[in-house]
């Protein structure tokens, strides 16, 4: 993963990956919960969305469920909202900020997914425990699986 800003570098994560599908279907499928829901978190996890009302100020509630049975509650506030160009929401607990960025490529959407954590310490603890840089990446591939599988109805 690269690094976007020398002076977050040792807490941040950083994903870029271009998607084979149109940035108005790529926004449709993280904006709706019914769609995101399917794809979203690693590998073997499910999702419960109660709320996600995608607008500046607006709280996204979900529940990760592990392929061992472990839940994990997220809670995120939308600081930015900028249709089929960006995504900024705030995470709790632990506590990071995720900006997307969606470019507009023609039938290909450019993806980058950048993600700051409060602090390094919290960056280690996170990285280490649930091996978020994976999880990322699995996030990702996901959802292109997703996609495709849209794409092909």
């Amino acid at each position: 993963m690269e690094q976007q800003n020398s002076k977050t570098a040792d807490r941040e994560l950083l994903l870029t990956r271009t998607l084979n599908a149109p940035v108005a279907l790529v926004w449709e499928v993280w904006t709706t919960p019914e769609h995101i829901a399917k794809w979203w978190g690693p590998n073997g996890f499910t999702n419960t969305i109660s709320k996600m009302d995608i607008q500046p100020g607006g709280e996204w509630h979900l529940v990760m469920h592990g392929p061992d049975g472990t839940d994990f509650v997220n809670k995120s506030v939308f600081k930015e909202v900028v249709l089929h160009q960006k995504i900024v929401f705030e995470h709790f607990a632990p506590n990071f900020t995720s900006t997307i960025t969606f470019e507009d490529q023609g039938d290909k959407t450019g993806l980058t997914w950048h993600m700051v954590f409060e602090t390094k310490e919290l960056f280690m603890a996170v990285v280490k425990a649930h091996n978020a840089a994976e999880g990322l990446k699995q996030n990702v591939e996901k959802l292109e699986v997703y996609l495709q599988g849209l794409k092909s109805k």
